[in-house]
């Protein structure tokens, strides 16, 4: 069994910074793609950034060069760097991972954390 936790939203003013966590643990023998998802309210979930076992990023072109997607190996933990964050990056943030446990490749998501942007 995988579980992926995330954590690290909260509130914060328009152009401000968070930085969310997501991670990994339970019977892990490695720890594929990984990637960041947001759903706003009434909105369906889109990706905002993806990051690969060899750390290759790529972002949705709303949070280029706002956001930063990181991860460490060692630790089974990516992390979403939001600066200027917007009112209109408001949402709940889910933690997605391909991830090989028990000979097989699973897909797990976290049960997401909220960010609201506001003043």
């Amino acid at each position: 069994q995988v579980q992926l936790v995330e954590s690290g939203g909260g509130l914060v003013q328009p152009g401000g910074s968070l930085t969310l966590s997501c991670a990994a643990s339970g019977n892990i023998l490695l720890v594929n793609v990984m990637r960041w998802y947001r759903q706003a309210p009434g909105k369906q979930r889109d990706l905002v950034a993806t990051i690969s076992a060899s750390e290759d990023t790529n972002y949705a072109h709303s949070v280029k060069g706002r956001f930063t997607i990181s991860r460490d190996n060692a630790k089974n933990t990516a992390y979403l760097q939001m600066n200027s964050l917007q009112p209109e990056d408001t949402g709940v943030y889910y933690c997605n991972a391909e991830v090989w446990s028990n000979g097989d490749l699973g897909d797990y998501w976290g049960q997401g954390t909220q960010v609201t942007v506001s003043s």
